[in-house]
């Protein structure tokens, strides 16, 4: 045994002396944005062909945010807020549920989304210790920067959720380190 590897967790699927955003799991903490954040729940989303992202409930002490994690051929991570698909667009409950989708165009907080991507997947909160996937559809927006984000996903005929948020890049998230609750 080297002298490195004592320091090796021999139980987690990850490299304690290098653990990185990829390897986040639940009561985990980190520093973000001159904060420290802690990983309060885990959830995956399958999105079919052996592809699954990533979603972490993180709070400090006055914020909940959500950390997405997609790692395919590059690491994509964006931090969340949610709000009331109603705030983004006031018309768009009816306007999903009339079309079956969104437009291809939203105007939020003075920026203009596009439309880059709709998926159906299958939704799990890793955070409840059982598989219990839930169906549902998500499409996903990005500002003409390329910086911003904003998700509309529709649960049921008409259970909708939103979200808005940036895309970071990984050296922006330090110190993560494993906690373990009292």
């Amino acid at each position: 045994m080297g002298f490195f590897d004592r320091f090796k967790n021999k139980e987690s699927a990850y490299d304690a002396t290098n653990i990185r955003v990829t390897d986040l799991d639940k009561n985990f903490v980190f520093d973000y944005d001159l904060s420290t954040w802690m990983v309060k729940e885990v959830y995956t989303y399958d999105w079919g062909d052996n592809f699954f992202t990533k979603e972490f409930k993180i709070e400090n002490e006055k914020d909940t945010l959500f950390l997405n994690i997609e790692d395919d051929d590059e690491l994509t991570i964006s931090i969340t807020q949610k709000d009331r698909l109603v705030n983004i667009g006031e018309d768009l409950p009816d306007i999903i549920y009339k079309n079956q989708s969104p437009p291809s165009k939203i105007e939020f907080n003075g920026k203009t989304y596009l439309l880059e991507g709709e998926g159906p997947g299958y939704f799990n909160d890793a955070s409840l210790g059982k598989e219990s996937w839930v169906e549902f559809i998500s499409w996903d927006f990005v500002d003409k920067s390329g910086e911003f984000v904003l998700c509309i996903e529709q649960w049921e005929e008409r259970k909708f959720e939103a979200s808005h948020g940036k895309i970071i890049k990984e050296f922006e998230i330090s110190n993560i380190t494993p906690h373990k609750q009292e």
